[in-house]
């Protein structure tokens, strides 16, 4: 089978995470190919904020659960957050910055890392506290919040995957 369906097909969210530092190279990589995700007229309406620093990490996780209304991790111990971001002014802003999610989901797994899509990204980033911490990173613009894409490696085996919904696909 081609490696990248195969990927595809294997990929899982993982929701448990060693400490580890995901190490510099392997970050890189993945941010890398986050940058490759296609975008509308190819606009590039997305960034990516890298947040490997555990306070500030700590920091977007407490806000990320005060949106859910709960304590605890809402990123399940990763020790890095990749902060997708696009700009509202582009029209294809959602899909541009859901792709690059996907790019930065499916680099991680390739690389032997795991990844989840934690949402309540918008949320965090309209409210006041984001708006400061992408102020304090120099980010100027109307950016909506598309997700959190939290990076580590396993500390359990993610769930097994489901199999496809019937009538997943029609075709003429």
């Amino acid at each position: 089978m081609n490696e990248v369906i195969k990927a595809i097909k294997e990929r899982r969210s993982v929701k448990s995470y060693k400490p580890d530092a995901v190490p510099t190279e392997l970050l890189y990589a993945i941010l890398e190919a986050g940058t490759y995700a296609p975008t509308g007229r190819n606009m590039q309406s997305p960034i990516i904020i890298a947040v490997t620093d555990k306070a500030v990490r700590d920091r977007l996780a407490r806000l990320n659960a005060e949106v859910m209304g709960m304590d605890g991790d809402p990123f399940y111990g990763a020790p890095a957050v990749l902060v997708v971001l696009a700009d509202r002014s582009r029209s294809t802003y959602l899909y541009d910055g859901s792709l690059v999610m996907e790019n930065l989901m499916l680099a991680a797994h390739s690389l032997g890392l795991g990844s989840c899509w934690i949402h309540r990204a918008k949320e965090v980033f309209d409210s006041p506290e984001g708006r400061e911490i992408l102020a304090s990173l120099g980010v100027e613009g109307d950016f909506e919040g598309i997700g959190n894409c939290i990076i580590g490696y396993a500390d359990k085996a993610p769930a097994e995957r489901k199999p496809r919904k019937e009538n997943y696909v029609y075709k003429i």
